[in-house]
């Protein structure tokens, strides 16, 4: 079989990342331009600074990736790009970018959804994966809990009512005093504290529902620092963060884990940005053991927003004929498994 090689495209929210990448496993390139520093003073993106930003670096990104893989644009076979969900003004300069190449190399644009990308980038991690398993999504927008029944079909099994998980982080280091962003600024400071000193409450839903909701314990967080400066006393920060951080752990590997027993699957995964999260990691390769499930995640430069995993996941789009008209248009509601392109 002739080798496929796509060149990626990943501006969903504040990365610019290009990336190309061999029959869907080996990369050749990742370039990943981080703007947390751009948005750090801000507590959070601002989606018209990450647009202009994007604007500013796409082309040098793209460049740089085709470089390091050693690669002529001619050469490429496919153009992948994620094309939702994500911050509109954001996904438009990537997609602007896809389209431009497509139409003057003539070559093939495939649409990604961007959460499908997440899930492959556990492919690039362990090339011997292959569906069916069980995938824990979770990022600043999103905690899925999904099927992947094959590499282009996906059900969702549970998913966040309110606040994903990386909200929730990003929400309690700020109020903690740690700043932008939550994830690994919490992850830092909970390996200095104790985890089950304060008690905070962890929610699940009766009958099998697989469903999250953290807005309620990001909620006592504020109350219990809320209690404590009211009565004038100490707290510790790092206590706090082990804390909330083994409830969410907690709930995430608790649901992921009846999950696979409810499709009778021994293979499960994490992906997005808060698969990165060192007690998310660790917990799960405990319970997991116990169970008899093996436990699949990617390293953490793979966790974050990256190209890599876009046209990995576009690799196997290709290969099922799904090609985009220059009329795609970005789509940030984008539902998995609404619109394979």
């Amino acid at each position: 079989m002739k080798d496929i090689t796509i060149l990626g495209i990943e501006t969903s929210c504040d990365e610019t990342s290009a990336a190309v990448v061999k029959n869907g496993r080996k990369v050749l390139s990742n370039v990943i331009s981080s703007q947390i520093d751009l948005h750090q003073k801000y507590g959070g993106v601002v989606p018209e600074i990450a647009s202009r930003k994007h604007v500013e670096l796409v082309i040098p990104v793209i460049n740089q990736a085709l470089d390091e893989a050693g690669i002529s644009k001619r050469e490429i076979d496919a153009i992948g790009v994620t094309y939702g969900p994500g911050l509109v003004g954001a996904l438009l300069v990537g997609l602007s970018a896809a389209k431009a190449m497509a139409f003057a190399l003539d070559k093939p644009l495939v649409g990604v959804h961007h959460i499908e990308g997440h899930i492959a980038a556990n492919y690039i991690e362990y090339e011997d994966l292959e569906p069916p398993f069980i995938c824990l999504v979770v990022s600043g927008g999103h905690s899925h809990i999904v099927y992947v029944k094959d590499y282009d079909s996906f059900e969702i099994l549970g998913k966040a009512r309110d606040d994903a998980a990386g909200e929730a982080f990003d929400k309690v280091a700020r109020a903690v005093g740690l700043g932008y962003p939550g994830g690994p600024l919490i992850d830092k400071a909970a390996k200095n504290g104790d985890g089950k000193s304060i008690h905070f409450p962890r929610v699940y839903f009766a009958d099998g529902i697989l469903d999250f909701s953290f807005s309620g314990l990001k909620t006592a967080v504020l109350n219990y620092l809320n209690t404590m400066e009211q009565k004038g006393e100490a707290y510790s920060v790092e206590n706090v963060c082990a804390s909330f951080q083994e409830a969410v752990v907690d709930v995430l590997v608790r649901n992921l884990l009846l999950a696979a027993e409810v499709k009778n699957i021994n293979k499960v995964a994490l992906a997005g940005g808060v698969a990165a999260n060192s007690k998310l990691r660790r917990e799960l390769m405990v319970r997991a053991s116990g169970k008899n499930i093996k436990v699949c995640y990617p390293k953490p430069i793979l966790c974050t927003d990256n190209a890599a995993m876009i046209a990995s996941a576009a690799y196997y789009e290709f290969l099922k004929g799904r090609k985009a008209d220059l009329n795609l248009n970005a789509v940030p509601g984008l539902k998995l498994g609404s619109g394979n392109l």
